[in-house]
């Protein structure tokens, strides 16, 4: 049984365990009363819990479904609740509806594209999901071409389906990467720390070389510098940064600032 009584407990958790939470009712509510939390019917209307990867809602329990760390983040307004999710080092992507991902193209079946996104079955792309694209005017996309998009269709009994355009159908940064650069792959937990707001270590990269950089939440990261070499150590420098230490990371990126 997991059980998540502090605030951003990191508890280790395992596939199949129900998790339990601290139920406190009100004032008068015991401090050490852990209860098994029934999403049908929780005290508090206002105690909204909200499922991360990591969990799956199973009737009015909540399961875990994967290894790693029990993370919380409390609603901005208190009142208990909030987002559980797992933190874990796990290299598979499981498709996640409005995730921004990078894509390989694979085929072309008709007006589909297939796209490689790294889980268990290929993404569809239809050729209309381009901003500007229509039935004449058909995008320039290529077997091999790399592609950035995000998700509208995903769950378990559905093929995903991506598309390259936003609600008000722009293109806000998505569709066809170019050529030049570098593409590799890293854990999902790095890009979550990596995406994460006023992250250090993509400030500190910033200010090595000018470069442009694209994150996949499925793990891909795509990396352009001026030149190769450039581009390498970038890539290098990311890889190797999962496992520093804050300390390490500086020495290392003033090590290269002065050469």
């Amino acid at each position: 049984w997991a059980e998540a009584g502090q605030r951003g407990g990191a508890r280790v958790v395992l596939p199949g365990e129900e998790l339990l939470l601290p139920e406190s009712a009100g004032p008068n509510a015991e401090g050490s009363a852990e209860q098994m939390l029934r999403l049908g019917s929780i005290v508090r209307p206002r105690a909204r819990v909200v499922c991360g990867p990591g969990l799956r809602r199973c009737g009015d329990r909540l399961l875990v479904t994967k290894c790693g760390r029990l993370r919380h983040k409390e609603p901005g307004g208190g009142g208990g609740g909030g987002v559980y999710w797992v933190d874990s080092q796990q290299k598979r992507y499981v498709p996640v509806k409005g995730d921004h991902v990078i894509g390989i193209v694979t085929a072309k079946s008709g007006d589909l594209f297939k796209v490689d996104v790294g889980g268990s079955e290929p993404a569809s792309l239809s050729y209309l999901a381009f901003e500007g694209a229509t039935k004449r005017n058909r995008p320039n996309v290529q077997v091999g071409d790399l592609i950035y998009g995000q998700f509208v269709v995903a769950n378990k009994d559905m093929e995903p389906e991506m598309v390259c355009i936003d609600s008000n159908g722009r293109a806000n940064g998505m569709g066809v990467i170019g050529q030049d650069g570098l593409l590799f792959k890293v854990t999902l937990g790095l890009i979550r720390k990596l995406l994460a707001p006023e992250c250090e270590i993509i400030q500190e990269i910033g200010k090595l070389y000018p470069l442009e950089i694209v994150f996949g939440m499925n793990g891909r990261i795509w990396v352009k510098a001026r030149t190769i070499q450039q581009t390498l150590i970038l890539a290098n420098v990311l890889e190797a940064c999962e496992h520093m230490t804050t300390e390490q990371r500086k020495q290392i990126f003033s090590r290269l600032s002065e050469s």
